[in-house]
């Protein structure tokens, strides 16, 4: 496991008021000293080519039949209740303080520089709730997804890391809102605000091969007016972040944690946690519930595709926690965390 040594950097600060939605702010050129590990260069990938690491072996392959597939309706949710469903990838329907929210929407069927998407989407479009947010964690082509937004109305509130709103204003979204690392913002629902708060992580962005580092890259954490936190990390190696978030939002509910594409290791375990790793994280922040993600979807990384559920089972049962505050989903499931109640919808 490597890791990776603190740096004075955005320091976070007591919460503060939200910021006004749709500010059109200034950003620095780069982010390249947010970074907490050095980019892969020439040599790196240069390597991974050698060594034939860039996707599972044909043997690996048979997995993915058995990949866990099993769709069904989104649950009821009131607006006291907490309720995910995992359409695949970091893709989630989150219910909070009433509010219908997603998380780095991809339900196009392939990516730039990817093969097809191995699992169907877990909720069909059609069936979606009105929108009322969506969260981006960064901009490469498997969280910020172009096909997918255009399906929405253009004023839907968009989320964004800080210099991502000049993308999403040319494509004539007018509720686009973007941030810096420890910045919040406001949304009403029918119980009273939802706290939308980005924060960091340890990855990095690039879109174009001129736009490395000049946006953001981070989690969010949702806030009802009851105090329900849930946590999406986006796309992130591991790292002193986690504690960092979990001490400044305690008594998390719910974190959705990415548990693939990290095959091989010195290459990706800077910006994509393992699955120990993601066990650990879980505990770093202090949340209830794990909720597993980023995997079983598209294969980006060398890892057998079933390899990270069997490594995430046996990691949550190491460290002796109920087996059921891991919600181990398959694709297109749900679960609601009710006021003092944890039923259930899609078990595996």
């Amino acid at each position: 496991m490597t890791e990776q040594t603190e740096r004075p950097l955005a320091e976070p600060r007591p919460l503060g008021e939200p910021r006004p939605l749709g500010q059109v702010r200034s950003w620095p050129r780069s982010f390249a000293d947010r970074l907490t590990a050095p980019l892969p260069g020439v040599r790196a990938m240069a390597r991974l080519a050698r060594e034939g690491r860039l996707r599972p072996g044909s043997e690996a392959l048979r997995e993915v039949p058995l990949l866990p597939v099993e769709p069904g309706p989104l649950p009821a949710a009131d607006a006291g209740a907490l309720a995910v469903t995992w359409a695949g990838h970091a893709s989630w329907v989150v219910r909070v303080g009433g509010l219908t929210v997603l998380t780095d929407p991809v339900w196009s069927r392939r990516i730039l520089g990817t093969p097809p998407r191995v699992t169907p989407v877990g909720v069909p479009w059609e069936t979606l709730p009105r929108i009322d947010a969506v969260v981006i964690s960064h901009n490469h082509y498997d969280h910020l997804d172009a096909p997918t937004l255009k399906r929405l109305p253009r004023d839907t509130p968009l989320l964004l890391p800080a210099g991502l709103a000049g993308w999403a204003r040319r494509r004539r979204f007018t509720r686009v809102t973007d941030l810096d690392w420890w910045e919040a913002v406001e949304l009403p629902g029918p119980a009273g605000p939802v706290r939308f708060d980005f924060v960091p992580a340890h990855h990095w962005s690039k879109r174009t091969l001129t736009d490395t580092c000049r946006s953001l890259w981070g989690g969010w954490v949702l806030t009802a007016p009851d105090g329900r936190r849930v946590y999406f990390a986006g796309d992130t190696g591991y790292g002193f972040w986690f504690e960092r978030i979990g001490e400044r939002y305690p008594d998390i509910d719910v974190a959705l944690l990415p548990i693939g594409a990290y095959d091989p290791r010195w290459m990706l375990s800077p910006v994509h946690t393992d699955p120990e790793e993601a066990v650990r994280a879980c505990g770093d922040l202090g949340a209830r519930v794990l909720a597993p993600m980023h995997w079983a979807t598209f294969l980006l990384s060398a890892e057998p595709p079933l390899e990270p559920l069997r490594r995430v089972r046996a990691a949550w049962a190491a460290t002796g926690r109920p087996r059921e505050d891991l919600w181990d989903l398959p694709v297109g499931a749900s679960r609601v965390l009710a006021e003092y109640d944890r039923s259930v919808t899609g078990l595996m």
